[in-house]
């Protein structure tokens, strides 16, 4: 009777070994950086209606990875929004990584459609989150100001036909420096944020020829926060606004109040800081 309860908890103690063996498998993390255009895509995100940009990649990887690893990004972008810096991590157990990271972006990239493409792949340590370890976003938005549209640039700058004041634009643009309620400049999601205070770090504006950049830094955006100010600072570039207005559409935190949210296709997520 002894010799059968200790080949018992023989088996046991062999059961739980494996089984840890199992669930202790050490995983490695990956850090993506991600360009990508957002024209026939509906947003970053999976969704239930339509393509994200996520999907494709997360099908990507199934190919490369048994376990099919799920994606973690530092942002969400919107329909028709593109990036050329976002930033995503996921994780796979040791034993399934066959590639180097130099290699790993190269791997995923030949099942991706050429409108999707890794930039870089890296390890990353333990902890790393791709978006709670962000400390800052830049977004820049492009303005194709001509009365001629440019073929060439129609999927990535909003054409603005008539000619825009720089100087009044660049004078509004510093309003919005600083820590506000930016409540004014973003469009609801249909329910109430936890906090409309954001900080930009810059809001400049630079001309190329009949290109307008706006370089927008923060160290977080509301939806379509960045489309409402470049919206309003075009409609300043226009007249419709005086440029001293901009900082009174921020006290006034109303929506009504503030220029138009500009087209989406004219966005890019450009760079993610850490």
């Amino acid at each position: 009777m002894e010799l059968g309860l200790g080949s018992a908890l023989l088996h046991l103690v062999i059961c739980v070994h494996l089984r840890s063996s199992v669930f202790n498998t050490p995983s490695l993390k990956f850090k993506l950086t991600i360009a990508y255009d957002g024209t026939g895509y509906q947003g970053w995100q999976v969704q239930k209606i339509g393509i994200g940009v996520q999907e494709k990649i997360e099908a990507a990887l199934a190919k490369l990875f048994p376990s099919h690893p799920r994606l973690h990004s530092s942002s969400r972008t919107d329909t028709g929004v593109h990036a050329l810096g976002m930033v995503a991590h996921f994780e796979v157990a040791s034993s399934e990584i066959k590639l180097s990271a130099a290699r790993l972006g190269l791997a995923i990239n030949a099942w991706l459609p050429e409108d999707i493409r890794i930039m870089s792949a890296a390890r990353a340590r333990h902890d790393f989150h791709a978006r709670f370890d962000a400390t800052g976003k830049q977004y820049r938005y492009f303005v194709w100001n001509h009365p001629g549209a440019n073929p060439l640039i129609r999927h990535t700058a909003w054409h603005v036909t008539r000619q825009l004041d720089l100087s009044a634009m660049r004078a509004a643009a510093p309003a919005l420096i600083g820590k506000h309620d930016f409540r004014s400049f973003s469009a609801s999601q249909g329910y109430e944020k936890t906090s409309t205070v954001r900080t930009l770090t810059r809001c400049d504006l630079r001309r190329s020829g009949h290109l307008l950049t706006f370089i927008i830094e923060g160290d977080g955006f509301l939806y379509k926060m960045c489309r409402g100010i470049a919206g309003t600072l075009v409609q300043v570039g226009l007249g419709k606004f005086p440029a001293a207005e901009v900082k009174q559409m921020l006290d006034r935190k109303d929506r009504r109040l503030t220029g138009m949210t500009a087209p989406a296709h004219g966005l890019v997520l450009w760079r993610v800081f850490y």
